[in-house]
């Protein structure tokens, strides 16, 4: 586990390097949406269910002019509600987070238009961090640190206007069993959507 951290990290800061040379572009602004997020189980005893979220924060981002090559750094705060269906019924899990994504950007350039409409693509790791309760009905426990890898799309409106879309995939395990079911160590991680609307200054 902190071999697979240290990897990330080591990562982000290669992001962030190759990203903001001198003529890079900086701007920030406030961001807000919805999740729906899911539990991928290591065993197909439990049956996820998708349960809606919500999520808003501040964001920054650095582009290189002409290219449209950049990356952008957001800190939200983020419900991720889940529900589950085992041998034991029904069970639900509201968590909350403190998430901090860091992705790559490409805005794509399509001359004329992107003043009006430029679309782009994401990628990149997401650093979450649960400020809610851990324990759900004693037997299963919410991990205090999560890691997703983001893929997203999107597009820019009026050069201040961002609403995109991102798939999370869960790399760690984010919830587990402590030892009171009959089944032993069964992990979910998180499997999530994103939709976000963004406002640039």
């Amino acid at each position: 586990m902190k071999k697979l951290r240290l990897l990330f990290v080591v990562i982000a800061v290669a992001m962030i390097g190759a990203a903001i040379p001198a003529q890079a572009q900086f701007r920030f602004g406030v961001k807000a949406g919805a999740t729906v997020n899911s539990l991928h189980f290591s065993t197909e005893t439990f049956d996820s269910k998708n349960r809606a979220g919500f999520t808003g924060g501040v964001m920054v981002e650095f582009t290189v002019p002409v290219v449209g090559v950049g990356m952008d750094l957001s800190a939200m705060y983020v419900r991720r509600n889940s529900a589950w269906l085992s041998e034991n019924g029904l069970t639900r899990d509201d968590r909350d987070y403190i998430s901090i994504p860091l992705n790559l950007k490409w805005k794509i350039n399509i001359p004329l238009l992107n003043s009006v409409f430029r679309p782009f693509l994401t990628t990149g790791p997401d650093f979450a961090i649960l400020t809610s309760g851990r324990g759900i009905k004693d037997a299963y426990r919410n991990r205090k640190f999560d890691t997703s890898w983001n893929f997203g799309f999107g597009a820019e409106l009026f050069k201040h206007v961002q609403v995109s879309a991102s798939y999370g995939l869960g790399l760690t395990k984010a919830l587990k069993t402590v030892g009171v079911t009959d089944k032993a160590d069964i992990a979910g991680r998180n499997r999530y959507w994103t939709i976000t609307a963004a406002y640039l200054f």
